[in-house]
């Protein structure tokens, strides 16, 4: 056994591949829930701002243009709330599940640290730690764990997988109990566009923070509100101090956003309306499937916010997995997320409509010649 292989899990999406060729053997093909990744086309002023960009023969800076840091700081006041955001306190990143896996070690941590998140949580959190060496530590409230060698603490509302959203007083709470022990705080906000039954707040908001962002960093990304996955566009922003030690280390590493997608950036972050055009198409699609799946014997938790319904029959999650998968359905299993998650799958609503035709799938038309449990 490798040494990188004896110090990271599985990767956890290898172990769905039998059942994803099982899903795509239905006549009717496959309707893939699993992964979540956006399928609508890419909003064509973004588009437009990337080609406009496409001359560019020289390298970019890790911090980004000037346009591209005024456009982050800007978004930072106006969608988050926060105040008094410089460009000291934001740094573009190349797509977040980078920054998650590499946080740690680029913050320095190692044997001896311990590294905290959600007990039901994205698996990448538990890679970072053990890519450096931490010590991997879950919680159900975070302000319960002993603080001991505790140096960072990861939050993620919304939540994947559940959907599950921190209410504004349990983020104060817990932002005042991580300064009182000195316990950096990363909130994973990438969900935070797409609360349905409850409005994200963000870490960053001033009745959560006091207004100082002292010990706090939230993480943000284009890919779901924006259908920007393929260009890896993310950024953080908070505690200025954080923020210049991970440029200077990221300097080094030579982490740049691409030019192109830096200025594509700065075009998604000025426009509110194509992001309002897809929460219409997200909404519409949960709604539909939502419904399916409730109809058809399936229990819904959480899930009031996110791209992603929360579902169980009370049944192993991969005898669900394994029941969908035989009407070409593919969903994630609700282990991927921690042993928790065992008896629950993560269904995303990102099919295309076109290519599902959700509406038809769940309710079992006989236009797609699939049905569900219980139809």
């Amino acid at each position: 056994m490798s040494a990188v292989s004896s110090r990271l899990p599985v990767f956890p999406w290898d172990r769905l591949a039998p059942y994803k060729s099982t899903a795509a053997s239905h006549p009717d093909g496959i309707v893939d829930l699993s992964v979540g990744t956006p399928v609508d086309p890419v909003p064509e002023l973004i588009q437009q701002a990337l080609v406009a960009a496409a001359d560019s023969p020289g390298y970019p800076t890790v911090w980004g243009t000037a346009a591209l840091r005024d456009a982050l700081t800007g978004w930072v006041e106006r969608r988050l709330g926060a105040v008094a955001v410089t460009h000291g306190n934001v740094l573009p990143v190349v797509g977040s599940k980078e920054l998650v896996a590499w946080l740690p070690t680029q913050l320095g941590l190692g044997a001896g640290d311990k590294v905290a998140y959600p007990r039901l949580a994205y698996p990448t959190y538990e890679v970072g730690a053990r890519l450096c060496g931490a010590e991997p530590v879950v919680y159900d409230d975070p302000t319960e764990l002993d603080p001991a060698g505790l140096k960072l603490l990861w939050l993620n509302s919304p939540s994947n997988p559940t959907g599950k959203v921190l209410a504004k007083d349990e983020l104060t709470r817990i932002v005042a109990w991580a300064r009182e022990h000195d316990v950096l705080v990363f909130s994973d906000e990438c969900y935070l566009e797409l609360g349905w039954e409850a409005e994200p707040v963000s870490v960053l908001h001033p009745d959560v923070c006091g207004g100082t962002y002292e010990g706090v960093v939230a993480v943000h990304s284009l890919s779901k509100r924006s259908n920007l996955a393929g260009y890896r566009a993310a950024f953080i922003a908070g505690d200025a101090a954080v923020l210049s030690e991970l440029l200077l280390i990221r300097k080094h590493g030579g982490m740049m956003t691409p030019a192109p997608v830096q200025a594509a950036t700065v075009a998604a972050l000025g426009d509110d309306t194509h992001v309002a055009e897809q929460r219409t198409r997200y909404a519409d699609r949960r709604t539909a499937l939502r419904t399916a799946l409730e109809a058809h014997g399936f229990r819904i938790e959480h899930s009031e916010a996110s791209l992603y319904l929360w579902a169980t029959r009370d049944e192993p999650c991969w005898d669900t997995v394994a029941h969908l998968a035989e009407l070409g359905i593919l969903v994630a299993p609700g282990d991927f997320y921690g042993p928790a998650g065992d008896r629950f799958v993560r269904v995303a609503f990102t099919a295309t409509d076109e290519r599902s035709s959700l509406p038809l799938t769940v309710s079992g038309s006989a236009s797609r010649n699939r049905t569900w449990p219980g139809t």
